[in-house]
């Protein structure tokens, strides 16, 4: 623990499936609660437990914390539910797909949970963030009029325009982990206001 070597965490996702973070350091031990404190950053690294920190500084570390833990979870979470496959066309290459948040997480709401998630493709991600793409709480998708009537290549026209006004491709097979319609009801109107 004083040479703060640099660890692994494997955080679980499911059993039998994690998440590895990298790197997390042990700076501290509260032996009265049977527990390490972890920094997870370099800033973190340089304040010890117990120590007094400003209050600015505290709320930017936890906020960077909840960052790095969270969206990588957030992200294996997602990507395990819709079994590594977009939810608008079904693509199933990883490399190529994100894990959006319905709720942006920059705004209230947003919080990195599965049922504020989506697998999306890069094409699809950037649709919905742009409000191009809006999916409605019975999971149909819906693309901006203006896309409608345009003419273009094939990937507007294959790519959005023959998804407006069909449903989503893949869902999560349990409820639970599906797309939260009140979540969805949110950011649908947004879309629709856009």
């Amino acid at each position: 623990m004083l040479e703060q070597a640099p660890l692994l965490w494997f955080y679980g996702i499911r059993p039998g499936i994690f998440q590895a973070i990298f790197p997390v350091y042990l700076i501290g031990e509260e032996q009265e609660l049977s527990q390490f404190v972890m920094a997870l950053t370099e800033e973190q690294r340089q304040v010890q437990p117990g120590s007094r920190v400003e209050e600015a500084l505290r709320k930017y570390l936890m906020t960077m914390t909840r960052r790095r833990l969270h969206q990588p979870v957030f992200a294996s979470q997602v990507m395990v539910a819709y079994e590594t496959r977009c939810a608008v066309c079904s693509l199933n290459h990883r490399e190529l797909l994100d894990a959006a948040h319905i709720i942006p997480d920059s705004q209230p709401g947003g919080d990195a949970v599965l049922p504020n998630g989506l697998a999306l493709c890069k094409l699809h991600h950037a649709a919905y963030d742009r409000n191009i793409l809006g999916i409605r709480p019975d999971y149909t998708v819906e693309i901006h009029r203006r896309l409608l009537d345009e003419v273009d290549g094939p990937m507007l026209r294959h790519g959005l325009q023959e998804h407006h006004e069909r449903p989503l491709m893949t869902l999560p097979s349990a409820r639970r982990e599906r797309p939260d319609t009140d979540r969805l009801m949110e950011r649908y109107a947004q879309f629709r206001a856009a």
